[in-house]
């Protein structure tokens, strides 16, 4: 289609609204014009004169699209489609579902490399590291359970495991996985409530490292990635997200439910 017959799926924004209404108008414009994985974007000048808005907030826009891997952009050629574009006929937002389409191609790709670097530590990792695996998870598990922030104790953990391995690569390339994919400040993928159905399984992973069981250690794992893929599905599909306290006071944890709808006020 040629570009003109692009941009007149495209209509001038009634106020210069930055973010999200921006890239509602760019998806619906994708999605009634047919375009496709590999299509060519009309040129950011194009775009923004036919919104009413400034060339920046077009920019601001795709680079946005580009931290989720919607698109590319090619030095002197332009900008491509490099993932399926649908405007949301749910209740999550559109940039919502975005977010959360990429965490799930990451989660994928994190899924093979978790397998091999966790069979590799099973099988590698000395008695002292088995030991400090285990106490990390304590520690993770205590500051899950107290509501207090939990990323560093959740760094640390993964990164034993990933030195166990023998292969201090697997920590350097999921780690640059995580800093690639940008989230939004509405986003209900970067509260610390998100994914808490996934840490009771941790245990089982580090117990299963300290008893040298790789098939046990990789199932764990599994199971941690279904969780964070479940809750992702879920909060694509209902616009809802999971909140959940976790009891880790004895050896099995007791999840207690409940649903916070997402607003575009929430904040991480």
């Amino acid at each position: 289609m040629a570009q003109d017959g692009v941009l007149s799926y495209l209509e001038p924004l009634e106020t210069r609204t930055r973010g999200v209404a921006v890239l509602d108008a760019l998806a619906e414009m994708i999605e009634r014009a047919g375009l496709s994985v590999g299509d060519r974007l009309p040129p950011e000048v194009s775009l923004a004169t036919t919104l009413g808005v400034g060339r920046s907030t077009i920019r601001e826009a795709l680079n946005r699209w580009e931290g989720l891997g919607i698109i590319r952009r090619r030095r002197g050629d332009g900008t491509y489609l490099a993932a399926k574009v649908r405007t949301s006929r749910g209740l999550a937002p559109t940039m919502i579902r975005f977010e959360g389409e990429a965490l799930l191609r990451l989660v994928e790709v994190r899924r093979a490399l978790e397998n091999e670097v966790v069979r590799k530590a099973t099988v590698n990792a000395t008695k002292a590291q088995r030991a400090e695996i285990s106490r990390l998870c304590d520690v993770l598990l205590a500051d899950v359970a107290a509501r207090r922030n939990w990323h560093k104790a959740d760094a640390a953990f993964h990164g034993a495991i990933y030195e166990a391995s023998g292969n201090p690569m697997f920590g350097e390339i999921l780690h640059k996985l995580d800093e690639a994919l940008e989230r939004s400040n509405e986003s209900p993928f970067g509260r610390d409530d998100f994914g808490l159905d996934s840490f009771p399984p941790h245990r089982d992973l580090a117990d299963a490292i300290v008893a040298a069981d790789p098939a046990q250690a990789v199932a764990a794992i599994n199971d941690v990635l279904d969780k964070v893929r479940d809750e992702i599905e879920m909060i694509i599909d209902t616009g809802a997200f999971s909140g959940k306290v976790a009891d880790f006071s004895g050896s099995k944890a007791r999840q207690i439910n409940g649903l916070k709808h997402i607003t575009a006020s929430t904040k991480r």
